[in-house]
């Protein structure tokens, strides 16, 4: 494994740590965090969501934080209060590993610039 992997993951499983003592219970993986984020950025709290509603959370997490590097920009929100994103720059063709090592960064980088929080 490279230094800059080890780093990320160092980084990263800092992050479960924080969110484990805020929530109470540690996100299993990349999903339960961007479950997370895209309850915070809904804005609604956090109630049942159906399993449709849940991929939007997630699908809503994932444009906010690739947001961060131009990939998508917040176009409208619906009248439920729903985000609406839209493509900016066609994403690089990545494998799996790689796809999840660019999300794991920018969700890095969307707790610290949101929260302020030193994940370094």
């Amino acid at each position: 494994m490279f230094k800059k992997d080890l780093d990320l993951e160092r980084r990263w499983g800092k992050l479960l740590t924080g969110l484990a003592e805020l929530f109470g219970k540690k996100p299993s993986d990349l999903n339960a965090v961007l479950f997370i984020i895209g309850v915070q950025e809904l804005g609604k709290g956090n109630r049942h969501f159906s399993k449709e509603e849940k991929q939007d959370l997630m699908h809503i997490a994932t444009c906010k934080v690739l947001s961060l590097s131009g990939f998508y920009e917040l176009d409208f929100i619906d009248q439920d209060g729903w985000p609406h994103w839209k493509l900016q720059k066609t994403l690089p063709h990545l494998d799996s590993a790689d796809q999840e090592k660019l999300l794991k960064l920018h969700v890095l980088e969307y707790f610290e610039k949101e929260f302020e929080i030193d994940i370094r």
